[in-house]
């Protein structure tokens, strides 16, 4: 039964989307779901840097520092070797953090919430064609979850291709050099409604990458962003990042050029050095953002529970019964 109320409608279709999409995502990947943590100790190498700018949220405890994650890129990875996962095997997890440095905006909050998800792979499928089968379950399984919630609660149909583009950066640059990064991502997606973008982090020819990363999860050679076109914000929009991780080979290569080798004496770091973790292949989906896409949804508030300020509260209470 449908309960009475746009509001309501869109709170049970939530509860769809995510109950498919994780049944099929697991399935897919042959992922197993656990629960994960909020906050890890300070100084470990656990914690996700983002760009090196934000700041985490922290707190003392008997004289240790913890913080909480701003994602769960290493943690996973460590997961699965500590619980002895085997190749082909994974886990995924229903991530939340706190990134109180956020500008917030439509699909920008203080709150985090996404699909974290790793697993483990042999050092052959360290290659572009395993991450672009990879996307591409991904992706099939975004169309399933749209086609269900299309069919279940008769909403107008999206058009998406039956298939991702992919473009590597170093083809995004050179065929809009004259824009800037976001706006070559606008452009393109604009056009091909689903892309996924290949080598984040490192730089280009004008010495800048399309986007920063942290050097010592990804390998930026073997990773990338998944965004589709939103025909409600008129705007491409970010819903994955993800890649194969780092070696020990390209992790010293990439903290080399980040100027940030200092992190090799982390227990995280030297762990990889040694050679005691699986090689992985893994990412975020943002949850919030997909249910954004799949509902038809104008602001992130719609779908997520945390603090916009009054106005924007105010705007979305008068807007929230609109139909879809």
């Amino acid at each position: 039964m449908i309960p009475e109320g746009e509001y309501l409608k869109t709170l049970l279709m939530i509860n769809e989307a995510q109950t498919f999409f994780e049944n099929n995502f697991s399935k897919a990947l042959n992922l197993l779901k656990v629960p994960c943590p909020l906050f890890i100790p300070f100084g470990t190498g656990l914690q996700d840097d983002l760009t090196g700018i934000e700041k985490s949220v922290t707190f003392e405890k008997d004289k240790e520092i913890f913080e909480v994650v701003h994602s769960l890129a290493k943690w996973k990875r460590e997961a699965l070797a500590r619980y002895g996962f085997q190749k082909h095997m994974g886990i995924f997890t229903n991530m939340k953090a706190i990134r109180k440095d956020e500008v917030v905006d439509p699909l920008h909050s203080f709150l985090v919430d996404q699909w974290d998800w790793e697993k483990v792979i042999s050092k052959e499928d360290r290659n572009l064609g395993y991450l672009k089968s990879t996307v591409s379950i991904i992706y099939e399984i975004i169309l399933k979850t749209l086609s269900y919630l299309e069919e279940k609660f008769s909403l107008k149909k999206l058009s998406l291709p039956s298939s991702v583009t992919f473009v590597s950066s170093e083809d995004l640059y050179d065929n809009y050099q004259n824009l800037s990064s976001q706006e070559r991502e606008q452009a393109f997606v604009r056009d091909e409604k689903a892309v996924f973008i290949i080598g984040v982090g490192k730089n280009l020819k004008d010495g800048k990458p399309h986007d920063l990363r942290s050097p010592d999860y990804d390998d930026w050679d073997l990773n990338g962003d998944l965004l589709l076109y939103s025909d409600v914000l008129k705007s491409a929009v970010e819903i994955s990042s993800m890649g194969i991780r780092v070696d020990k080979k390209s992790m010293e290569k990439q903290l080399k050029i980040s100027n940030c080798e200092y992190k090799l004496s982390f227990p995280y770091h030297k762990k990889i050095l040694n050679e005691e973790l699986p090689y992985t292949i893994g990412g975020g989906i943002g949850k919030s953002r997909l249910l954004m896409f799949l509902l038809r949804k104008s602001h992130i508030a719609q779908v997520q529970a945390s603090f916009w300020g009054k106005n924007v509260e105010n705007f979305l209470y008068s807007n929230h019964l609109k139909s879809l």
